[in-house]
């Protein structure tokens, strides 16, 4: 349950984040009748997505498409996650650049529809990661994955109204290592049902060893549950640190403030 939450929460927020950049800056700069070519293309993608989540789990249940989605679900994240690291800096320029591209399309038809594609490739990735990641999740995730898009929904909401108050650095810090460590356990479980599948020479010992450590596994539990911990105990340093850094900066001000008034 709660690597679904997890998982939810990081690219439901991402997606609700590119839908909120986007509308502001186009409302921003003028673009008002390109507007409803976002709500448009959030429904496609999550038409797309949903469309996606279904086939994945009623149609490749068989453990070799098991291990092949695993090994693409442990491919995107981590190419995705890279990728954040590189450009979450300069993600929101990134995007304006983008849009200031797509929306001086020659007509207002090709604008929309250009605006409309945009949308609809960059949510539905995060759709599309999110259900490959989901397949990978064993036993009830339901819950999870529903407190998981609440939470998402919160955090955009005080995005846009005290976006000043949440670190997003921290935020996309500490899922980017729960998502890296969770990737490490699709991985395992991959090869675990590509085991199953016959796939490697002397599958079938290969599949009793690595047992324990699959998901569902005596080893696999552990390290489900050590996640979170390791995630939680990054965040508390993290958070420590850089309220003991805006601690001493303050204080050095203080200081600073109180020789200059006493120096005059």
């Amino acid at each position: 349950m709660m690597q679904a939450f997890v998982i939810v929460l990081r690219e439901g927020f991402e997606a609700f984040l590119i839908v909120a950049i986007t509308l502001a800056y186009l409302r921003k700069t003028g673009r008002v009748g390109l507007i409803p070519a976002v709500y448009v293309g959030v429904g496609a993608s999550i038409a797309a997505s949903t469309i996606l989540g279904y086939w994945l789990l009623q149609g490749v249940n068989q453990v070799l498409w098991e291990g092949i989605f695993g090994v693409v679900a442990a491919v995107l994240v981590t190419t995705l996650v890279v990728h954040m690291w590189r450009t979450a800096p300069r993600l929101k320029q990134i995007m304006h650049r983008q849009i200031d591209e797509v929306a001086a399309r020659r007509t207002p038809r090709a604008a929309w529809l250009g605006i409309f594609a945009f949308t609809t490739v960059m949510i539905t990735r995060e759709g599309m990661e999110t259900a490959l990641m989901l397949m990978q999740v064993r036993g009830e995730y339901f819950w999870g994955a529903v407190l998981g898009l609440g939470a998402a929904i919160l955090m955009a909401l005080l995005w846009t109204r005290l976006g000043h108050l949440i670190n997003l650095r921290l935020f996309f810090q500490v899922t980017s290592i729960f998502l890296l460590l969770f990737v490490g356990q699709i991985l395992i479980y991959a090869f675990h049902e590509l085991a199953e599948a016959g796939l490697w020479p002397n599958s079938e010992y290969l599949h009793e060893i690595t047992e324990p450590y699959s998901p569902t596994g005596l080893y696999g539990r552990w390290f489900s549950f050590g996640i979170v911990l390791i995630c939680v105990g990054w965040l508390v340093v993290a958070w420590s640190v850089d309220r003991l850094r805006r601690l001493s900066f303050n204080g050095g001000r203080v200081l600073r403030r109180n020789a200059f008034r006493d120096a005059s």
